[in-house]
C-alpha cells in the first residue's frame, strides 16, 4: 500500500468514527429525551426515531464499504479473475 491510498483510507476511516460519534450522541439525546418525557421509548417520526433508522442504514453500508470491500478486497478479486482467463500455452 503506497502513501496516498494508506492516507485516503484513515481519512476515510476517520470520517467514519466522527459520523460514528455524532450519531451515538445524537441517538443517546433522543433516546434519553424520549425516556424522561414519556418512560418509554416510542417509535416516532416526529421524535428523530425514522431519522435515526435511515442514519443508520448509510453509517452500515459505509462501514461495509470501509471495512469489507477495501482495496485489498478488490486486489484479491482481480487477481482471482486474472488467473480464470490465464491461458496455458502448450509447446
Amino acid at each position: 500500500m503506497d502513501y496516498d491510498s494508506a492516507y485516503e483510507r484513515v481519512t476515510q476511516l476517520k470520517k467514519f468514527y466522527k459520523s460514528l460519534l455524532w450519531f451515538g450522541i445524537v441517538a443517546g439525546i433522543i433516546f434519553f429525551n424520549d425516556i424522561f418525557e414519556n418512560g418509554t421509548f416510542d417509535f416516532s417520526l416526529f421524535d428523530g426515531s425514522v431519522i435515526l433508522v435511515i442514519w443508520g442504514i448509510f453509517l452500515t453500508i459505509k462501514a461495509v464499504k470501509l471495512f469489507l470491500l477495501d482495496s485489498e478486497w478488490e486486489k484479491g478479486i482481480i487477481e482471482k479473475e486474472m488467473k480464470k482467463n490465464k491461458k496455458s500455452i502448450d509447446f
